[in-house]
């Protein structure tokens, strides 16, 4: 389980991948490079580097030795021949679309995704002249267009924890010539590393599980050294998203213990998501560890695991999802996930906020939908806080099921 093409276990990366002793002072840590630009040495150097022509250092906003770290470590994990990181996953994603699309090319999303990135392609990359269109894993073939040049995909996706087949995704994109790109952030590379099923790149929000502890904000992209080179020299050299040493610093130390914390996540929230199945006012469990769960069959094929969020559905609409969030006592009402803390959050009226109504309820987030960030909490303890804040939406959508 969890090996990456080194034949190494992804625990063993997780600690050792990417750093080793400084070469400088022998520090076992990697030492945080709080430095703005490097020294170039003579004019014909500084313009080797500068063209890419000889590996070194120039300036932070493209490249720093902590940050490099940090890429070095997310590339092993994944299995990729490179990576480059961001100030934020955000960040990330505008990056690889920016650098890789132009004007008059279409992006083809398979959603529901996070309501950020659904903003930036549907809101601001047609004023550039780049469009998005969302269609369904059975859509996908029959919707490639003459102008398609891309796929994006999330996995699972955010926040009903759809399950998209990776495979099949990989293998239209080869068969049409599209670059194919998929978020892994809720999964990290302990579930799923979506290059092994024929996906070009990965990207993260650092800021989640990679980080772990929710004191971070960072963004990741792997892939082939090929798309990486326009991603870093466009997307980070122009944008100038750029991941500060002290965070990949912090970066580094969670990703240490990333398998540990991936398993704590994974066993809490299959308990939570099983306790909550079938208590009064639930309409519905969103987990793919579930039979249940739509996905659940393709999910077992590529993921080592289901991961560490749940969503749920309540009768009763908004006031019975903050009825439940409300009584909840150790999740934390929060935007954000992966947290070793648990965190609950109500879609519609935060991360998806601005996105229309019509396609909210079309891909499932509805007014009565949660999600929730799974911590390594106690167990026991977790699952009795959702069963008791059950409780109190189940009376909030009876109260209002009787008053209608």
């Amino acid at each position: 389980m969890n090996h990456n093409r080194r034949g190494r276990s992804l625990a063993t990366l997780a600690v050792h991948a990417g750093q080793g002793h400084d070469p400088a002072t022998g520090a076992h840590a990697t030492p945080i490079y709080q430095t703005s630009t490097f020294v170039l040495g003579d004019v014909a150097r500084g313009a080797a580097l500068f063209a890419g022509e000889e590996a070194g250092n120039v300036y932070s906003r493209i490249g720093n030795p902590t940050v490099a770290a940090v890429e070095r470590k997310l590339a092993e994990l994944e299995g990729a021949e490179g990576a480059v990181a961001f100030a934020s996953g955000m960040g990330a994603a505008a990056a690889v679309l920016l650098s890789l699309l132009k004007s008059g090319d279409e992006v083809l999303i398979l959603g529901p995704i996070y309501g950020g990135t659904r903003g930036l392609l549907e809101e601001m990359l047609p004023r550039f002249g780049i469009t998005a269109r969302a269609v369904t894993d059975a859509e996908l073939e029959g919707a490639v267009g003459e102008n398609t040049r891309m796929l994006y995909v999330e996995t699972p996706t955010n926040p009903d924890l759809t399950i998209h087949d990776l495979a099949l995704v990989g293998a239209v994109a080869k068969r049409h010539g599209l670059v194919s790109v998929a978020d892994g952030t809720f999964a990290t590379p302990y579930l799923t590393r979506p290059l092994e099923h024929g996906i070009d790149l990965v990207l993260h929000s650092a800021t989640k599980y990679l980080g772990g502890h929710g004191d971070l904000l960072g963004g990741l992209v792997a892939g082939r050294l090929e798309l990486l080179e326009p991603v870093r020299m466009e997307g980070l050299r122009h944008l100038g998203a750029t991941m500060d040493p002290h965070v990949a610093f912090l970066l580094l130390r969670g990703m240490k213990t990333l398998h540990l914390r991936m398993a704590a996540h994974c066993a809490n929230a299959r308990a939570v998501a099983e306790a909550l199945v079938g208590l009064p006012g639930v309409a519905a469990v969103h987990y793919p560890g579930l039979e249940s769960h739509p996905g659940h069959a393709v999910a077992a094929r590529q993921m080592d695991g289901f991961g560490g969020m749940v969503s749920v559905t309540f009768e009763g609409g908004r006031p019975a999802a903050a009825a439940f969030l409300e009584a909840l006592e150790l999740f934390d009402h929060a935007v954000s996930l992966g947290d070793v803390a648990s965190l609950a959050c109500h879609p519609a009226s935060t991360t998806h906020q601005l996105l229309p109504v019509e396609m909210l309820e079309a891909e499932g987030v509805t007014e009565g939908l949660v999600r929730l960030s799974v911590g390594i909490e106690a167990v026991d303890d977790l699952v009795a806080d959702v069963k008791r804040a059950a409780a109190a939406a189940a009376a909030v959508g009876l109260a209002a099921a009787r008053a209608g």
